[in-house]
């Protein structure tokens, strides 16, 4: 669950963007899994959905593995894009954090391979898939281990 005020828009990087619509200071939790409004579905799940849906369901979803769960973000979080260069959201399965001060405008990216190693491979874009430790995958993990804060929307 989105837990700053953000929009949609045409990104430059892909499609569409989500973007920060206020100050996100460095430190602040963005975005937290929240089981009663993202939706989550079981492996069984996923393979009785017709293959239309199966398609459109994996742009969306990231795999958790702890919770052995499909994770479909109920909000505009699912429209966050990939930068494994410059990300200023460090992401986990569970939270994301603002890896620096945020400006009204910018987009939000993250690393998807720090939250679902298996992303890219599901897409059919394993070239971008990377199974070696990630230095920004490390430093989300300890960023849920610091104070954050908490930015009324």
């Amino acid at each position: 669950m989105l837990l700053i005020s953000t929009q949609i828009g045409l990104s430059p990087i892909h499609g569409i963007g989500l973007f920060a619509d206020q100050l996100i200071p460095e430190g602040t939790v963005t975005w937290k899994y929240h089981p009663n409004f993202d939706a989550s579905y079981t492996e069984d799940d996923f393979l009785k959905m017709p293959q239309a849906a199966k398609i459109q369901f994996l742009k969306y979803a990231y795999y958790d593995k702890e919770l052995n769960l499909y994770i479909l973000c109920s909000d505009d979080q699912r429209f966050i894009n990939h930068s494994s260069e410059s990300p200023n959201i460090l992401s986990t399965p569970q939270q994301d954090v603002a890896a620096r001060d945020i400006l009204p405008g910018e987009e939000l990216l993250c690393d998807y391979n720090c939250y679902d190693d298996t992303y890219f491979i599901r897409v059919g874009m394993p070239h971008l898939a990377r199974r070696t430790q990630i230095p920004n995958c490390a430093v989300a993990k300890s960023a849920i281990d610091r104070p954050l804060i908490n930015v009324p929307v």
